[in-house]
């Protein structure tokens, strides 16, 4: 019995050793690890971060009548351009009941006033010729003539004011039911006119559309809404995450989805200084300012994307960020520098910004140092093939 154990000991020993034996034997028949290299090069590293929105006119400015009243006709479209005091719409009067009662009232009320004005002017007239008289033969002082002119050029005066109250009463009258009247002219409130030089946006209404007057307790019926499409900005929105990087006056590159291989500058000049919550993230609004896009028509409303330059290095010495390697003691980087064949020495370098890709080299190589790929994928060993 103890022989046979023995025996068994014996052999499995022996297999365990033939085992370890041609395992060493395939490690020695496999490829020495070779390590390639890469050398520095200049290029312009751009950190930035992206932010989506839409381009908009700097200004829109909305057209809307003085009086309220229905579309009688239009005389401009979407996409034409108009200047300052071009006839946009024409509006038809339909008159309040009791406002145009209460102006025909207003009426008959400084015509009463007028004829008393006359009673009482032809009344002091008289007087005056009698008592100019009396005066002129001496018979009364200048005191007492005095008194007499003053009441009459008084009463001429209120013959001349209820004069001038009449027509006004009879101009309201006029505008309340038609909207104009003689002597406005080109200022017309039943014209509609621009009130700035630009291209027209949109045109909400049409002939036969009911519209409001603007006032203190409504914003009005909308005409038409015009802009000067040569002065746009980007508007858009940008994560929490990211507002804390940006500030006012960055230099922002704006790429239109509608308008292909080709990009615009422009300067962000506000960021909004409340966040509002979007889909359970907060998003901040920017704006930014296209700079002259004299060579291009961009529509308002395109939608856009904006990167948002934070840093720029250009023209400057860099290497792929892969091949820097950091002390697991000092956290520092470093670069390992070939020296021979497959022989390298560590090099301690300062880096600036990076994109994720490439990363700048303030100083410790040069641009003639092999720098050792560290983390290439290793090829197949022999054994596995």
């Amino acid at each position: 019995m103890k022989r046979t154990t023995t025996v068994i000991i014996l052999i499995v020993i022996v297999a365990s050793f033939t085992t370890a034996l041609i395992y060493l034997w395939q490690k020695n028949q496999e490829d020495p690890i070779t390590y390639t290299t890469q050398m520095a090069s200049n290029q312009t590293i751009v950190v930035k971060t992206m932010a989506t929105g839409s381009i908009v006119p700097k200004e829109e400015i909305l057209i809307k009548p003085n009086i309220s009243g229905v579309v009688e006709e239009v005389f401009i479209e979407a996409g034409e351009f108009v200047k300052q005091g071009d006839l946009i719409a024409k509006i038809r009067v339909i008159p309040n009941v009791s406002n145009l009662t209460s102006a025909k009232n207003n009426i008959a009320s400084n015509r009463t006033s007028l004829e008393t004005a006359e009673i009482n002017f032809k009344t002091q007239k008289a007087i005056y010729d009698r008592q100019k008289e009396l005066f002129d033969k001496g018979v009364i002082a200048a005191n007492e003539f005095d008194q007499v002119n003053n009441t009459y050029l008084q009463a001429k005066q209120q013959v001349e004011q209820s004069r001038i109250n009449v027509t006004q009463a009879r101009q309201n009258y006029d505008i309340i039911k038609t909207g104009t009247t003689s002597g406005l002219g080109n200022v017309a409130q039943t014209q509609v006119r621009a009130t700035v030089s630009g291209m027209i946006l949109d045109v909400p209404v049409k002939a036969g559309n009911q519209v409001i007057e603007a006032n203190n307790f409504n914003e009005g019926t909308s005409i038409a809404s015009l802009a000067d499409v040569k002065k746009m900005i980007f508007e858009g929105k940008i994560d929490e995450s990211e507002v804390g990087k940006i500030k006012e006056g960055l230099p922002l590159e704006i790429t239109v989805g509608a308008i292909e291989n080709q990009k615009f500058d422009a300067i962000l000049d506000y960021i909004a200084p409340k966040g509002i919550a979007e889909n359970g993230a907060i998003q901040f609004e920017i704006k930014g300012s296209l700079k002259t896009i004299e060579s291009t028509f961009i529509r308002a409303g395109l939608s856009a994307n904006a990167s948002i330059i934070l840093e720029k290095a250009e023209n400057v010495m860099a290497i792929k960020e892969a091949l820097v390697q950091y002390d697991k003691v000092t956290k520092k980087p470093f670069v390992e520098i070939e020296v021979g064949d497959q022989q390298f020495e560590r090099k301690d370098i300062e880096l600036g910004i990076s994109d994720g890709i490439f990363v700048e080299v303030k100083k410790g190589i040069t641009k003639d140092d092999k720098i050792k790929v560290w983390n290439q994928i290793q090829g197949i060993p022999k054994y596995a093939r």
